[in-house]
């Protein structure tokens, strides 16, 4: 843990306007064009835009997305997240297979699954992620797979059903330290987000875990250290460390905005506790480079 001079400054409560390391170019390259047409052709709907993602724009140029499956309506509203909440519509059983037409078309050789909150459904909609897993990997038996799932409100079963599938990295976001859960994830639980990572760890271990963490809404410095430990105790592997951004001004505002140079005290802080890769840096998100942390973290594994 840093010492008290080795820690940032006292944290400033009202954040000055955002700072030029935040600022990207507006996306607009034509792999980037292609894409979205891609993804409108299809019914598709990707993280990268519901969660108004700053990267989009490179990622998108390189050929990268993350499906967000299950529709594009969460059952839960936490007050950081730009997806839509409510009701969802009825279940689209035929979305991994257009989810593994896409993943086929664009080539990819990585790709990353995720999904809003589907508390509606017995299972979480653990099935369709199973399935589309199932469905890409007939498609490209040589892509690898990242999950990026929800707590599935704490049950075993819809977990088992996801690792069973075979995914290469199995992702769940702590996204902020214990004090502030029941004010950012009102409808989520840290001990559940721990346990989580800690079953699936123990349920399949050869399946590297992840998880991320978003600052910038009040938390303290040793807050976020304890929480690296937190993970680290259940054995998690990979991290990803960013920004938080408002998505707007109805939604939790930022309190602070970290420096690069934190971002940088931060991954020094998680590489020293074991963490094999760790992504952390102001425009940061979970899926931000993920095949480039997939393949660090086997690196240190070996």
């Amino acid at each position: 843990m840093p010492t008290s001079a080795e820690r940032p400054l006292v944290f400033v409560r009202k954040p000055a306007p955002k700072p030029a390391w935040l600022k990207v170019k507006a996306p607009g390259s034509p792999n980037y064009l292609k894409l979205k047409r891609l993804m409108g052709d299809l019914a598709l709907n990707t993280v990268c835009e519901e969660a108004h993602c700053p990267n989009i724009g490179e990622c998108w140029h390189h050929g990268t997305a993350t499906f967000m499956i299950l529709g594009d309506v969460c059952t839960r509203n936490c007050p950081y997240c730009a997806v839509a909440h409510g009701r969802p519509a009825t279940l689209d059983t035929g979305e991994p297979e257009r989810v593994g037409e896409a993943a086929e078309r664009m080539g990819l050789r990585y790709v990353v699954l995720t999904s809003v909150d589907r508390d509606d459904l017995p299972d979480g909609g653990a099935s369709i992620f199973a399935e589309t897993i199932r469905q890409i990997r007939r498609r490209l038996p040589a892509c690898r797979i990242e999950v990026l799932i929800p707590d599935f409100q704490g049950k075993e079963e819809p977990l088992r059903a996801v690792l069973d599938a075979g995914p290469d990295v199995l992702n769940h976001n702590t996204e902020t330290v214990p004090r502030l859960y029941r004010r950012a994830r009102p409808g989520g639980r840290y001990p559940r987000a721990l346990e989580l990572l800690d079953r699936a760890r123990r349920y399949a271990p050869h399946i590297p875990t992840k998880s991320g963490l978003m600052v910038g809404l009040g938390e303290e410095w040793d807050e976020i250290v304890s929480t690296l430990a937190d993970l680290r105790g259940v054995g998690c592997g990979i991290l990803t460390i960013g920004q938080y951004l408002a998505p707007s001004p109805a939604h939790l505002p930022v309190v602070r905005y970290y420096h690069p140079e934190e971002f940088e005290m931060l991954k020094s802080t998680a590489l020293s506790m074991g963490f094999g890769h760790v992504e952390s840096g102001p425009l940061v998100r979970s899926s931000y480079h993920a095949h480039e942390q997939a393949d660090s973290y086997e690196r240190m594994a070996r």
